[in-house]
This record gives C-alpha cells, sequence and structure tokens, in this order.
C-alpha cells in the first residue's frame, strides 16, 4: 500500500511540474506578445490587478505541489477533464494568436475576435482557467483548496471582467 501512496504522489507531482512549466511557457508568449502589441501603439488596461492574478496562479502551484495530502490518490476521471481543458486553452490561444496575452492590451484597430471558442462564449479562456483551478486540486482530493482559490479566482475575474469588457466594448466584430 506504501508503494501505491508513493506512486501517487509521484504522479501527482509530475502532472502539477507539467501543469507549472506550461504556464512558465504561456507566460513567456505573453510577454513576447504583450511587448510587440505595446511597440506597436496598443495600450494595457488592468495593470493594478495583474499582480494578484500572478499570486493567484503561483499560490495555487505552489500548494498543489507542498501542501497535498499524502494518502492522495489520483482522480483519473478528474486528470481527464483537465486534459481536456488544456485542449479548450490551446483553441483560445490558437484563435486569438498574435492578440493572445495575460494582460489587457487594448490593439485600437484589431476587429473583436469571434472565431474559435469566441463564437459561444465571450471569454471562454476564464471559464477554463476556472474549470482547471477548480478541477486539479479535486483531482488530488484537496477539496478546500480547490473551493479557496476558486473563491478568489472569482472575486480577480470579477474585477477583470469589467475592465476588460469596457475595453472590448470599443471594438468591432472581425
Amino acid at each position: 500500500m506504501a508503494g501505491g501512496i508513493a506512486m501517487n504522489m509521484s504522479v501527482a507531482f509530475w502532472i502539477v511540474a507539467l501543469v507549472a512549466l506550461q504556464r512558465l511557457g504561456e507566460l513567456a508568449l505573453s510577454n513576447r506578445n504583450t511587448k510587440r502589441l505595446l511597440a506597436q501603439g496598443s495600450q494595457e488596461f488592468g495593470a493594478a490587478h495583474y499582480p494578484l492574478i500572478v499570486a493567484l496562479h503561483g499560490g495555487w502551484l505552489a500548494t498543489l505541489l507542498f501542501a497535498s495530502p499524502d494518502i492522495a490518490a489520483v482522480n483519473w476521471l478528474l486528470i481527464g477533464a483537465f486534459g481536456a481543458l488544456q485542449c479548450g486553452r490551446i483553441w483560445v490561444l490558437a484563435s486569438l494568436g498574435p492578440y493572445w496575452t495575460t494582460r489587457i492590451i487594448h490593439v485600437p484597430e484589431a476587429p473583436l475576435v469571434h472565431s474559435g471558442p469566441y463564437r459561444w462564449l465571450r471569454h471562454p479562456n476564464y471559464v477554463i482557467v476556472s474549470g482547471e483551478i477548480l478541477i486539479l486540486p479535486l483531482a488530488f482530493g484537496m477539496t478546500k483548496t480547490a473551493i479557496g482559490f476558486s473563491l478568489a479566482n472569482a472575486a480577480i475575474l470579477y474585477w477583470r471582467i469589467r475592465v476588460e469588457n469596457e475595453v472590448l466594448a470599443t471594438r468591432k466584430i472581425s
């Protein structure tokens, strides 16, 4: 039994480590896109809440890495759901292409994207991120972590979506 527990913790660690590497790669892409867009005359909005988003996601990953229970069993059905969310994440990134960033960047002449998942949802990335923040801790039996970080994420997204909607209201649908 102890060997099974150690194996599960090892699997959980590697799953979270892969998610952390994915997020670091996305930050690199975001920073490159942000710098290019700002150099082309775009403007950032909502910078005041951005450090809160970074802290939330960093804290979420750190909690998953260091506070998961010793007897956590990996729920593979939820890991599968998390994997499906990653497909949605890739779809969002591909749909926004060079405009995708983790910040709110207003590109004055760019039309509002209305393809891919944006055909059905105004903010599909936030739906995906909310699902990730809830599902991954649940996959490791961390219910309180899932609820706590989900509530904190909802509070930050309430602020962020209000700012983003004000910015997007000036854009045309493509």
